[in-house]
């Protein structure tokens, strides 16, 4: 995805301010040989980007000042409560250099699993996206989740899935295979509200004979 941006030479928040006020977004781009620079962005363009899963999980290319920069989305700030960008970070992409960043997991296939088909189960996703490590030339977009052989009360971990060739997944200390998708049963069920009706009639006691 291709975006535009300009350069920006004042900066502080009395900047910031009147970059806003005037429908743009300031910005910075980072990384790589060459210094921080301070850009600033259409808001409407960037916001309407941001609306897309595929600007976040994607080399992007930055066209500032005329020439064209690949980036990678790295941070959004946004109003508490209205529905504007503040800021944004983007890093410069290097192709020979590993970059580490999150992607989308993508679920299907759950409505012709065994645990939907026979079981009625509920598909609960544990993990929206994963941080993965690789070359930006195999970035995925997403990574697709076959739920398609899931048993009921079975869970389904990163290990049951293979990632897209060059792609790793980046633990960061902690689980080295997390869940990523569980089957979940309703308890009860005809059977069982039939067993609770029977229940209190097998348990009243016997009316005392008559004398």
């Amino acid at each position: 995805m291709k975006f535009n941006a300009v350069s920006r030479s004042e900066q502080g928040t009395s900047a910031s301010r009147r970059l806003r006020h005037a429908g743009r977004v300031p910005a910075i781009v980072y990384g790589g040989k060459a210094d921080p620079v301070s850009i600033e962005l259409d808001h409407n363009e960037i916001y309407h980007a941001l609306r897309k899963e595929q600007f976040h999980a994607s080399i992007l290319t930055m066209a500032l000042d005329g020439k064209a920069e690949q980036v990678l989305l790295r941070a959004v700030q946004w109003h508490p409560y209205k529905q504007l960008v503040l800021h944004v970070d983007f890093q410069r992409v290097d192709a020979s250099h590993a970059i580490s960043t999150k992607v989308p997991l993508h679920f299907v296939n759950a409505e012709v699993s065994p645990a939907v088909k026979l079981n009625s189960a509920v598909i609960s996703h544990v993990l929206t996206e994963i941080d993965i490590i690789c070359l930006p030339a195999n970035l995925p977009q997403f990574i697709e989740v076959d739920l398609s052989k899931l048993l009921a009360g079975a869970t389904l971990h990163l290990a049951d899935i293979t990632l897209p060739t060059g792609v790793t997944f980046a633990a960061h200390g902690g689980d080295a295979n997390p869940v990523l998708a569980a089957a979940l049963v309703k308890s009860g069920g005809a059977n069982a509200a039939d067993d609770d009706d029977a229940a209190p009639a097998a348990a009243a006691p016997e009316a005392p004979a008559a004398e």
